[in-house]
Order: structure tokens, then sequence, then C-alpha cells
């Protein structure tokens, strides 16, 4: 993707980002010939749309796009695969931040996954913008499009032992410690609930664990890895099964933080843990109504087979309790009810915490990465009673999925754990710019602003979660697509 970003070129095109507001006058100073043309190519500097300017030779001169208020994070994303291949500059004065996100921009404008396609995508190649801090957008594009390229690989070749080893390969290239257990030596170190889970399954069901830091706040990231779900017993229909690769989206976007987290050396203490399975049907199957002694000694009647990713993260969220973490985060593609409360694009957020996810829900907003908090509302807690065990891992109705599921993992969070739970879609539905459809890293970045302040803010102290604003910075809204784009399908 960078070999998309050069040092400099000896010719280059002009690329001149303008809003709305701004055409105007940006017109004002330009020869008729240049007006002219503007306006008969209808630009009107929507976000995302853009123009190319003629020479009088009719070879492209300079680009116009449009672009939001503020800063904008994505719509240079239309350019590298819409613009005639060739070498293009950034026009004009642009502050630190904005040129940091018009580099990342054009740099996720170039994600493909490309694994096993046998072209090569062609894309136009921008000079480095000056004042673009060019360390930030190589750490958070490369994180990014590891969580991308995880979700989007098939179960095939992304099963538990192949999310272990993406693991592995993070941990070494920052020195971390990393470990696994495997198959039946789940049982003999008491995971029960991630052993019942996977067991079925061809790849043997493991929880990685990852530690880096040896100072600073106690961080716990918890992703769920189910490296392909097909319901267990209760087996999904055809239609539900078709995208349950991305079942271990959870794990992929923890894993691509906690690579930004080392990458930017942020002072904390991090522990990674991914229950990582594949929930499959064989004669070993777990069982509707089968109870299952979890590691913290609750008991659980299975309720359904196909809520298996509450019952791989409870013996995870119980292990990451025993370093009494100042903060704890899950993530997870847990529930359908938060899609249809909230659609693909907005991530559900829950917190015991209400300054803790106050704290995120602001840098989302800011880093145009929004979230979109629900309740852990405890009278629901009475929907998942079960009569032959302490609690059951669905409810006993259709109502508040979400906010249940959200109940159940809280039984294995301790009172005094901050705790963040991040319920997920991890996929694009649809393209935008820099943004194709297929697996995304949503909440990524507001997760890693977060995490940064709270690590380094001098508000911190003694696990207090920041509760100061983050710099003031413009609302943004989602860039829109460019009208020339061709019409893309929904799912």
């Amino acid at each position: 993707m960078f070999d998309h970003l050069i040092q400099r070129a000896a010719k280059s095109i002009p690329v001149t980002p303008v809003s709305e507001t701004r055409l105007g006058a940006w017109l004002k100073g330009k020869p008729a010939q240049i007006q002219n043309w503007v306006r008969a190519a209808e630009f009107k500097a929507k976000p995302a749309s853009f123009c190319l300017l003629p020479d009088g030779r009719g070879q492209p001169a300079g680009v116009l796009v449009g672009v939001e208020e503020g800063i904008d994070r994505w719509s240079l994303g239309v350019l590298p695969g819409a613009l005639p291949n060739g070498t293009y500059r950034l026009e004009g004065d642009h502050s630190e931040v904005e040129a940091t996100a018009y580099a990342f921009a054009w740099a996720m404008g170039c994600y493909r996954f490309g694994r096993y396609k046998s072209d090569a995508k062609e894309f136009a190649r921008l000079v480095w913008p000056k004042n673009a801090d060019r360390g930030a957008v190589e750490r958070l594009v490369i994180s990014m499009a590891l969580t991308r390229d995880l979700i989007n690989t098939p179960a095939d070749d992304m099963g538990p032992p192949e999310l272990a080893e993406a693991a592995k390969r993070v941990a070494q290239e920052f020195k971390a410690k990393y470990s696994v257990i495997v198959g039946d030596d789940l049982l003999k170190q008491n995971y029960p609930t991630i052993h019942a889970v996977g067991r079925a399954a061809a790849k043997a069901p493991r929880l990685i664990d990852l530690r880096w830091g040896s100072s600073g706040p106690k961080l716990a990231l918890v992703g769920k890895g189910v490296c392909f779900d097909t319901g267990g017993l209760d087996l999904k229909p055809s239609g539900g099964m078709l995208m349950m690769k991305k079942d271990m989206g959870g794990a992929a976007l923890m894993l691509g933080l906690a690579r930004l987290i080392m990458a930017a050396q942020l002072p904390v203490q991090l522990r990674l843990l991914i229950p990582a399975v594949e929930n499959n049907v064989a004669g070993n199957s777990f069982r509707p109504w089968d109870v299952i002694k979890t590691r913290k000694g609750i008991t659980v009647e299975v309720g359904n087979t196909d809520a298996e990713g509450r019952l791989i993260l409870c013996d995870a969220l119980t292990e990451a309790e025993t370093d009494k973490p100042d903060l704890m985060i899950d993530a997870a593609t847990l529930t359908g009810a938060a899609r249809v409360a909230l659609g693909p694009e907005l991530p559900a957020l829950f917190s015991n915490d209400d300054e803790t996810a106050d704290a995120l829900l602001r840098h989302g907003k800011a880093e145009g990465d929004p979230l979109w908090q629900l309740p852990l509302w405890k009278p629901y807690r009475r929907m998942l009673d079960s009569k032959v065990a302490d609690i059951n891992n669905v409810s006993d109705g259709p109502f508040a999925g979400s906010v249940t599921a959200a109940l159940y993992l809280a039984e294995f969070v301790s009172p005094g754990t901050k705790w963040i739970h991040i319920d997920t879609y991890a996929w694009m539905a649809r393209a935008l710019p820099g943004r194709p459809e297929g697996g995304e890293a949503l909440a990524l970045r507001a997760l890693y602003a977060f995490i940064t302040d709270w690590a380094k803010s001098s508000a911190h102290a003694g696990s207090k979660i920041i509760t100061k604003k983050p710099a003031p910075r413009p609302a943004l809204r989602p860039a829109t697509r460019s009208p020339s784009l061709a019409r893309l399908r929904r799912r």
C-alpha cells in the first residue's frame, strides 16, 4: 500500500482538496477556461467527488477533489483507483493534521485484498504530503490492513492454527511474550467453554495469549475468534452461514489494535487473549441443554449452540481478570440484534463505567470512527435465568438480544474492573472511499485514540479513566461516494 506513496517525483499532477463552501472562492482566481470546465462538469465539490482539469493539449493538468468541512479522513481514498495512472501531489498549504489525514486516505484507497487474485491492481501514486506524520500513517494503515486481511481470508486458510500463527508473527515483530493452549490441554488447564465449542472441528480450539510492556497501566484486550460458525447443532441456514468467515472479526480487531499499541510504544502493560475455535458439527458437538461449568465456576445451560461467541469469551474474560487490569476491552461479532438496532457501520458499545464509555464515545466522534452506547440494563438479567444452571447462554425471548448478550459477559467481569464490550459487524456491506466491501476495522481508530490518552494523559492516576475532552476537532460525517463510481451491490 505504501508503494503508492513516494518520497519525491520530477513531475507530478496537483490535487486540490476543496469543500463545497470554498469552491466558489477557489474558482474566482482561476482563468475563464478552468471556470467554464468545472461548471460544465457540474462539479459541486461533494465529498469524494472529483474533477480532472485538462491542459491545452487535453492532458491532465490538475485534480479537484471534494472534501468534508474540517478534517476529512476518507474522501481522497476514492482517487488512487479512479485517477489515470501517474504521480500526483497535494496542492496548497495543509496543517499536520490535514496532511496526515489526506495521506491516510490515499493509502487506504490503495488497499485491496488480492491474496487469491492473479492480476495486480494498479493505483495512482502520491508524493508524501509536506507536514504529514508518516510514522502515524504507516502504523495505522498497516494495523488496519492486518485486521481487514484476517477477516477477508476464508476459513480454510484462517482457522484457529492460522489465526494463532498471525498473532505469533505480531508478537515476534515487537518481541512480545506469546503462548498458546491447544486442544485437550484447554480442559487440563480449565478452559471448558472454549474446548466445548471448538472440540467438534478438525482444527483444534486454542487460547492465544500475548503479553507486552512492563510499566504503565494494565490493559487487557479480548477478541472473539470464531474462525467459522456453522451454528453447531442449532445449524444456521445457508444464508446465515455464508459470511461466517468474518465471525473472528473481534479477534482481528483486537490483534490489529494490539499491533498499533505496540508499534506506537504506548506506555501500557498489554495482554491480548484470543479464544480461537471453529463451531462445527460432529458426533462430539456440544448440544442444546448441555450444562457446562465455566472457568469462573459459573454453570451455563446451553440454550442455543449458535450463541457460542459468549461461551468462548467468558473463559477468556475470567483469565484476563487474574491480572487485575485497570481496563478490559473485548470485541466480538456477537449479535444480529446489534445490527438490527444500529446497522452494519455503527458498532454497539456497552460498559460498566459511564466515564469510560463517554471518553471512548468522544474520541470516536473526534476521529470520525463512531460507536453508539447501548445500556447494560440489569432488569433484563432475568431473561438469562436457567432452571437447571446458574445462567443460560441465551435469553428466554426475542427482545434485547445484544443487551442480554452483554449482560451474560458481565457475569464474568468483576465489579471493580472497568470494562468495555464492543459488538461489531466487522464488515463493510457497501463500498465507500478507502473502505471496500469486506472486512473492516470498525472502531480501531477510536479505540487507539482513547487508549493513547488513557495511557499518556497526566489526568490518568491510579487507573482513573481520563475525563478531559480530546482536543476539539470538527464533527465528521461519513464521506459519500463519487457520482462517477460504478453502482455497488448492497448486502
